[in-house]
């Protein structure tokens, strides 16, 4: 399955698919869309008001990778379930971090 982000010099740029109020914090690992686009799907508790719930994406990612919260900002999708989260840091060791946490979970 093709990777979910893309690489760039500041670090990567993440597509995800978020359900808001999804019972847990977690990181469910990778799903192709039905346009073949791959995203790594993400659960959080927070309900889909005042930016709650993408707050609670940037930080969930943050403390995934290993980066400070400050490093990981939304790009698009605001409004949307489909969004795209940038992380700055070294491009190489996201990548790894980012493919250490989909594997862990079955591809859909």
């Amino acid at each position: 399955m093709a990777e979910a982000w893309r690489y760039s010099a500041q670090g990567v740029a993440v597509a995800v698919r978020v359900t808001p109020r999804g019972g847990r914090d977690d990181i469910d690992g990778l799903e192709t869309l039905s346009d073949g686009r791959p995203v790594v799907k993400v659960r959080v508790r927070a309900i889909a008001d005042g930016g709650e719930a993408n707050r609670a994406v940037t930080e969930l990612l943050a403390k995934a990778v290993g980066v400070p919260k400050r490093n990981v900002r939304l790009l698009s999708g605001a409004t949307s379930r489909q969004k795209q989260i940038a992380i700055d840091g070294d491009p190489k060791q996201l990548g790894e971090a980012l493919r250490r946490l989909v594997a862990a979970k079955p591809a859909e």
